[in-house]
């Protein structure tokens, strides 16, 4: 009798176990976001931004949309606080700010935060660049992107400072006015390369019912604008005084693809 009470004692405990063991879910995995940037630069030999950091406005699956402070997430860029020459940011080269989990939902927005050092050069001059108040509390680019746990999303923040640097009339003050959009990495686009490369700089715009996406070459005078619409465009080539503009006309994009364009070899000004 005394063996039999142990026996049942033993097997109560091991259903017990068991039941724990199988009701006990692990925690629902999170989906990983990528964060970079990438930049469409100007007329500058180089242009320096101090990138502190990417705030991310997180709505949980269920949850009611509001503009609290507790659905903000800010997310530090890897190492610290880092200049970045975004004249590098072109091309296929981007700076990754930072990676981190979230459950499934929608991001709604995100806020690009910049420190105040902050400068261009031209030839062998430095300016200041004078930058926006807003820039304390980032600044806003509207996202409304769904994520899925257990998947991994890469978010573009594009930097378009061929727009976002403004040169002030006769006082001489450069102000950097943010032009910025963001799109999910696999959106797509329009890559290709501009010959020759005396012709840079070369501004690369996808033109299509009034609205503009622009970006430079790079060195070797290739090109990538991402996050475009499906649709038809026109790439229109503005090279520097010495070779002729030119313009591609029925440039289709499809859905989820990147086009590839036939190479632009620019003719010389007579």
């Amino acid at each position: 009798m005394k063996n039999l009470i142990q026996k049942f004692l033993i097997l109560s405990i091991l259903l017990i176990s068991f039941s724990c063991d199988f009701n006990d879910s692990p925690e629902d995995p999170k989906a990983s976001v990528s964060f970079t940037l990438v930049d469409a630069p100007g007329d500058f030999d180089e242009v320096w931004v101090e990138v502190l950091s990417v705030r991310v406005q997180h709505i949980s699956e269920n949850e009611a949309e509001n503009e609290d402070e507790s659905t903000w997430e800010e997310i530090p860029v890897q190492g610290g606080s880092q200049l970045v020459n975004l004249m590098e940011l072109t091309g296929e080269n981007s700076f990754l700010i930072g990676t981190e989990g979230f459950e499934s939902g929608r991001i709604n927005q995100i806020r690009l935060v910049l420190g105040e050092n902050n400068y261009v050069v031209k030839g062998e001059e430095q300016f200041e660049l004078k930058t926006p108040s807003a820039q304390q509390s980032g600044l806003k680019i509207k996202l409304d992107q769904e994520i899925i746990a257990g998947n991994a999303y890469g978010i573009i923040i594009d930097f378009d400072v061929a727009k976002s640097i403004i040169v002030a009339g006769n006082s001489g003050n450069i102000n950097l006015k943010p032009v910025l959009r963001a799109f999910l990495q696999e959106t797509a686009g329009i890559q290709g390369q501009v010959l020759p490369t005396e012709a840079q700089p070369v501004l690369v715009e996808a033109l299509q019912n009034g609205n503009s996406f622009s970006t430079f070459t790079n060195g070797e005078g290739a090109f990538v604008i991402q996050g475009l619409e499906p649709g038809t465009y026109t790439l229109k080539i503005t090279p520097n005084e010495s070779f002729q503009a030119l313009e591609v006309i029925d440039v289709v994009v499809e859905e989820g693809k990147i086009t590839t364009a036939d190479p632009i070899v620019l003719v010389p000004v007579e």
